[in-house]
Order: C-alpha cells, then structure tokens, then sequence
C-alpha cells in the first residue's frame, strides 16, 4: 500500500468500529474484541442521525467521547515520537499528545461523516487467560473489492483493553506516522516547531470545518 492510500485508509481506521455487527456474534467476542465493537455500537447509532452528521463540531466531541476510553493515546503518541519521546521536555510530550490526539479526532470525525456501506469481519482470536497484549484481527468488506485487513493492537490496561496501533494490510499507523513526524523534526531543526506547526494545522482544520456546517 503506497504512502497516500495508507493515509486515506490510516486515518479512518478507528472508524471501522462504527461497522455493524450482529448480536449472536458480538456475544462470541473475547474482551479484546468486545471492545472495538462497545465503540462501533454507539457510533453506529449515531450514523442514522441525519442533522448530527452536518454538524462537524458535535460529531468531533462525540467521536473523543466514544473512542477515548478504547484508545490508548499516551502510548501512540509515546509510540510515534520515538525517540523523539525519550529527550523530549514534559511540556514537548503533553502539548505533542493533545495536538496529536486533536489531528487523530478530527481525521477520524471527517471518515465518520464520508465513510459508508462498509461491514467489517471479526477473525477469531486466540488469547491466553493472562495475555496483556493482542492483536484483534478484523476484514473489512464492501461490495466489489477484495477484503482489507485492519488489525487492532491491543494491550490491557487498568483491566480495559485499549488499542495503541492499527495495521492496514500489515502497515502500522504508528509507524507511519513515526516515518512522517521524524522527517518533520530534522526539515523545521525541533519538535517544538512541529508541535507550533500540528497546532496550527488543526486550529485552521477546525475553523475551517466550523465555517463550512455553519
């Protein structure tokens, strides 16, 4: 998958937990699973609701809302700095994590509005009883192309389980954003403008969004 499919489908990806799936085989899911599917059931509903969809503000609140206890953000964003991470200040690290959090919310509340008519596929899971990591691997399907797989890294976290990664068709976000922020850093000479950089990326984004379902 090249860099700019990886980003269309990248971005989206937690999205696909807003897919349908049917009750009998929700009841079969292991916890790692039941988590991805908590968060595609309430996003779901939220789909049939026409005026909320036009409304780019609420659908942001509502996607941090859903998604966050299910998301592991400060180890993404650990995961993605690298070790950019390890020599970065604490007021790098939060400020990193909030406008990087922000750029994730606001990509996936774009694909909760433009992405539709897609079903994703639960694979089976074989976990040990005290595994503390996992991967939940999922197919997406929609009719006239060959499946995509989207697979969830997991690890248990205070008794949740949370994502921190996801793979499309065996690329990792994590790293590919990694890649991407890394070549950033050594272009503008510190985090600190690409930080100043994100920040202002997603003030215009959502000003820009906020304009538009005016």
């Amino acid at each position: 998958m090249n860099a700019k499919h990886f980003i269309l489908f990248g971005l989206f990806a937690v999205f696909l937990l807003l897919m349908p799936v049917t009750r009998s085989v929700a009841d079969d899911l292991l916890p790692p699973q039941q988590a991805i599917h908590t968060a595609s059931t309430q996003l779901q509903a939220k789909l049939q609701d026409k005026s909320f969809t036009k409304d780019f503000s609420k659908i942001t609140e509502y996607v941090q809302e859903v998604i966050y206890p299910h998301t592991d953000f400060d180890r993404i964003a650990a995961l993605v700095l690298g070790k950019l991470w390890k020599s970065a200040t604490n007021d790098e690290r939060e400020r990193f994590k909030k406008e990087f959090q922000t750029l994730l919310v606001r990509t996936y509340s774009r694909a909760f509005v433009e992405f539709k008519e897609w079903t994703v596929r639960f694979l089976p899971l074989e976990m040990e009883t005290d595994a503390a990591k996992v991967i939940v691997k999922t197919q997406v399907l929609q009719p006239g192309i060959q499946p995509i797989a989207v697979d969830y890294r997991m690890a248990l976290h205070n008794g949740e389980w949370k994502a921190y990664d996801i793979m499309i068709e065996g690329v990792s976000l994590v790293t590919n954003y990694r890649t991407t922020f890394s070549t950033e850093v050594q272009t503008k000479g510190s985090l600190n403008a690409v930080i100043d950089g994100l920040a202002k990326r997603n003030a215009e984004a959502l000003a820009a969004k906020s304009t538009n379902h005016s």
